[in-house]
C-alpha cells in the first residue's frame, strides 16, 4: 500500500516539475526524392510512377509538443515514363511550390511512449503559391502561376538528440492551373480564362532529416512531461516529506494520513480505510468474533447462542460467497497489506479443523492483454498459497488456480477494477 501511495505522490510531483520545463521549439528540415504528376496531362503523355527530381528545405516552430507551424518550400523537375514499354510523348517540366502549413504532432497526441521512445509521425496541412513551367511542347517556357493547397504525413526516428530522420508523403492540390503537366494543352481553349478550382493534382515521396536547434534536452517532438527529473536535493525534500506522510502507527498497513481509525489493535482486520471489520455487524470485531460471518453476542464469542449450522458451513459459505478476498494493486502480485488479514483467518480455520481443504482463486482486472492478465492471476492465486504454506497449513489441503479477467465488474470504473483484482477462496 505504502509503495502505491508514494509511486502516485511521487509521479505527480515530477509531472508538476515537468510544466515548467522548457524544450527546444525550432528545426530545420531537408529532403529530398520522388514526385507523380497526376493530371492533367494532353493526350499520348504518360508519367512515371516514380519520377526522382524533387527537393525540398522547411523551417518548423512548434508552440507545444503537440502544435507547431512550418513554412517550407519546395522545387523540382517531372518527365515522361521512360522505358521500351513506354507509349509517351516527351515533355519535360520545371515547378517549385511554397507553402505554411500546420503541424500536428501524432506522436505526443497519441501518446507513442507507451510503445516506442525513437519513432513519431507528424501531420501537416497548408496553402502557398506555386509555379509551373513546360519547357518542351506548345507552352514550352510558359509560367504557370497556381496556388496551392496540400497536406501530408511524415514519420521519423530519432537518431539523437539533434537529428531526426525523415519521410514524408504529401499530395498537393494546384489552383488555377491553366496548362497540363506535359505544356501540350490548355486545360480550357483560352489561356485567358483558364482560371478554375483546384484542377492540378500531384504528390511528393522524400526522405530526409530533420536538425533541431536549441539546448533543452529535447525539442517538443519528443518531449514527454513526465520525463522531467528532479534534482537530488529536490527529491530528497519530496521524499521526506512522503515518509512523513505515510508513517503507520499502528502498523495495519493503512498510512495516518489515511488511516480512519489510527489506534488499530495489533492484529486486526482492517479494510481500506484502516478500520476495523466487523463482517456480521454484530459488533465484536472480525478478529475477536468466533464466527465472524454469523452475529451474535459477545458471551458467545460473536457466535449465535443456538447454532443450526454447523461453524465450517459458515466458512464455506463465507469464502464461496466471496466475503474473503485478498487485494492487489494494478499490474501487481504483491497482496496489499490491509487485506492480508483474509489469508490469516483462512489459515487460522484450517489449522482447527483439519478435514476442510480450500481452492485459492486468483483473478484480473479487463485491462491489458488477456493471456498477460491470465498469467497474472495464477501468479496472485500463487502469492497467497505461498502465505497459507508459510503459515503452517499442510501443502496437500490447498490448491491454487488463476481465472484470468473477471468479467464480471464495470471495467470503466476504478472502484470496480480495484475489486476484480483479488484472491479468492473456494472451500473444496
Amino acid at each position: 500500500m505504502k509503495k502505491i501511495i508514494l509511486s502516485t505522490i511521487m509521479a505527480g510531483a515530477l509531472a508538476f516539475g515537468a510544466n515548467a520545463q522548457e524544450f527546444d521549439k525550432w528545426s530545420l528540415e531537408v529532403g529530398g526524392g520522388f514526385n507523380k504528376p497526376m493530371a492533367p496531362l494532353g493526350p499520348d503523355f504518360l508519367s512515371p510512377t516514380l519520377n526522382l527530381g524533387h527537393i525540398e528545405f522547411g523551417a518548423r516552430y512548434m508552440f507545444n509538443e503537440k502544435f507547431g507551424l512550418k513554412l517550407d518550400y519546395g522545387f523540382g523537375s517531372m518527365r515522361e515514363a521512360q522505358g521500351n514499354d513506354s507509349q509517351s510523348l516527351p515533355f519535360d517540366t520545371k515547378y517549385f511550390r511554397m507553402n505554411l502549413q500546420g503541424v500536428a504532432n501524432i506522436g505526443r497526441i497519441m501518446n507513442f511512449e507507451s510503445f516506442t521512445r525513437s519513432f513519431g509521425l507528424l501531420l501537416h496541412g497548408g496553402a502557398g503559391i506555386g509555379r509551373v513551367n513546360p519547357e518542351e511542347n506548345l507552352f514550352n517556357d510558359f509560367d504557370d502561376d497556381v496556388y496551392t493547397i496540400m497536406f501530408g504525413l511524415t514519420p521519423q526516428l530519432k537518431l539523437s538528440k539533434n537529428i531526426a530522420l525523415v519521410g514524408d508523403i504529401s499530395t498537393v492540390l494546384n489552383g488555377r492551373q491553366t496548362v497540363t503537366w506535359d505544356g501540350s494543352t490548355a486545360i480550357r481553349p483560352s489561356t485567358d480564362n483558364g482560371f478554375y478550382g483546384a484542377n492540378g493534382t500531384w504528390w511528393t515521396g522524400t526522405l530526409g532529416l530533420q536538425f533541431y536547434l536549441g539546448k533543452s534536452e529535447e525539442h517538443a517532438d519528443w518531449f514527454i512531461a513526465a520525463d522531467k527529473y528532479a534534482t537530488k536535493e529536490e527529491l530528497a525534500t519530496q521524499i521526506n516529506g512522503i515518509k512523513d506522510m505515510l508513517k503507520d502507527s499502528d502498523g495495519d498497513g493503512v498510512p495516518d494520513y489515511l488511516d480512519k481509525e489510527p489506534n488499530t489493535p495489533a492484529g486486526a482486520r482492517v479494510n481500506s480505510s484502516g478500520m476495523t471489520m466487523d463482517s456480521d455487524g454484530d459488533g465484536t470485531p472480525d478478529h475477536m468474533d468466533k464466527c465472524p460471518f454469523l452475529p451474535g453476542p459477545a458471551s458467545t464469542g460473536g457466535c449465535p447462542v443456538e447454532e443450526i449450522v454447523e461453524q465450517v458451513d459458515f466458512f464455506r459459505k463465507a469464502l464461496n460467497d466471496g466475503y474473503v478476498n485478498v487485494y492487489y494493486a494494478f499490474d501487481s502480485d504483491k497482496p496489499l497489506g490491509y487485506s492480508t488479514s483474509a489469508a490469516n483467518y483462512v489459515s487460522n480455520f484450517l489449522k482447527k479443523n483439519p478435514g476442510v481443504s480450500v481452492e485459492v482463486k486468483g483473478y484480473a482486472d479487463e485491462l491489458g492483454p488477456e493471456d498477460y492478465n491470465m498469467k497474472l492471476s495464477e501468479r496472485r492465486a500463487k502469492a497467497v498459497y505461498d502465505l497459507l504454506i508459510a503459515s503452517g497449513v499442510d501443502a496437500s489441503r490447498i490448491s491454487y488456480k488463476g481465472y484470468g479477467e473477471d468479467t464480471s465488474v464495470d471495467k470503466s470504473s476504478a472502484d470496480a477494477r480495484q475489486m476484480a483484482r483479488r484472491a479468492s477462496f473456494e472451500v473444496k
